[in-house]
């Protein structure tokens, strides 16, 4: 028989079955433990829910239903919490209740974390949280705030004393993050951001791994630091449902192009500006908080020793030192020399 013609019939002959067979059990296996990680996340997720109940008032603003804590009376002053957080970092750290005896304390959960909601249909910069926190700020009555916003809070705060000047009376940064650099922990963070893929990675994977990592996690932003006992009072349960772990990934992936975009706009800030950084913070570089200073000569800057990126948590008391400092100055404009 012609060989042309034997390789002619068996190209035409039906393939084997066989590496089918083998493949379809295989990819069944990964989409079974896949939906039942999805089902084992959901429960985990509506579980932490009812065991952590809202702790404040709701208020819808712009489509968006915000949870907030208000406790004390006196000047207004808002809490901005970081990535990931939400308003039991403050209260945990013992800062609400510090700031309470002297001042309206109002702290929110910032959209999508919490128990705030986070609509799909808007990209959540800090300009458009700001927008948020201002009109909140304006439906429950609150004008000329002190704003207080810790790492990635530290940029809605910005956004809201620039776009919003005459309702921020003065600032306090802790443990931010002003200018863009290369991270590796954005890259690494951000997929469950991205559409389908991060629904996916969100509802499945992520939250695993996140409970494994959380003892590393806690060991760096508080290094170098031990974890404070009053710690244990933050609900890691509800940082680690998948809705926030995409909240979460959103703000990496947002991280870097925010700061490009409001560095240049920080020296025009005219309000009392108070920096306060952990000298050791091992997340985001002391020197950011330098950089910043800088850039706004009539900030003052206090750089904590021995002291991490939870420099509210471990060094609580700086931080009230700050707010009182800047309630006390002298409420004459900042003249401001344009450095440019």
């Amino acid at each position: 028989m012609d060989s042309a013609e034997t390789r002619n019939r068996l190209l035409r002959a039906p393939r084997s079955p066989i590496g089918a067979v083998k493949a379809h059990p295989i990819a069944f296996g990964v989409v079974a433990a896949l939906a039942l990680s999805a089902l084992v996340n959901r429960y985990l997720a509506k579980k932490a829910e009812r065991e952590n109940p809202p702790i404040g008032r709701f208020i819808t603003v712009n489509g968006v239903r915000l949870h907030y804590f208000e406790r004390g009376t006196g000047t207004p002053l808002v809490l901005l919490h970081g990535n990931g957080s939400m308003i039991e970092d403050f209260q945990c750290s013992g800062l609400i209740d510090l700031a309470a005896k002297k001042y309206r304390v109002i702290a929110f959960d910032r959209p999508g974390f919490g128990h705030s909601e986070r609509p799909r249909s808007t990209i959540w910069t800090p300009a458009a949280q700001a927008d948020l926190i201002a009109a909140a700020l304006k439906e429950i009555g609150v004008t000329r705030a002190i704003v207080l916003g810790h790492s990635w809070g530290t940029l809605v705060a910005l956004a809201l004393a620039m776009k919003y000047p005459q309702e921020v009376q003065a600032l306090i940064l802790a443990s931010g993050y002003y200018y863009p650099n290369a991270r590796a922990d954005v890259a690494i963070l951000s997929p469950p951001a991205i559409p389908l893929i991060g629904d996916i990675l969100s509802r499945t994977v992520s939250p695993l791994l996140s409970r494994l990592m959380w003892p590393l996690l806690l060991r760096k932003i508080f290094g170098p630091s031990p974890v404070p006992e009053k710690f244990k009072e933050f609900p890691e349960e509800m940082a680690v449902r998948p809705c926030q772990i995409r909240a979460s990934a959103a703000e990496s992936a947002l991280m870097i192009p925010s700061a490009h975009t409001l560095r240049n706009r920080y020296r025009l800030l005219q309000m009392p500006v108070a920096i306060v950084v952990g000298a050791e913070d091992r997340l985001i570089e002391s020197e950011q908080s330098a950089h910043l200073h800088r850039d706004i000569p009539h900030s003052t800057l206090r750089c904590v020793p021995g002291t991490g990126h939870m420099v509210h948590q471990t060094a609580t008391e700086e931080i009230v030192t700050a707010i009182d400092m800047l309630a006390d100055q002298n409420r004459r404009p900042v003249v401001v020399t344009d450095a440019a």
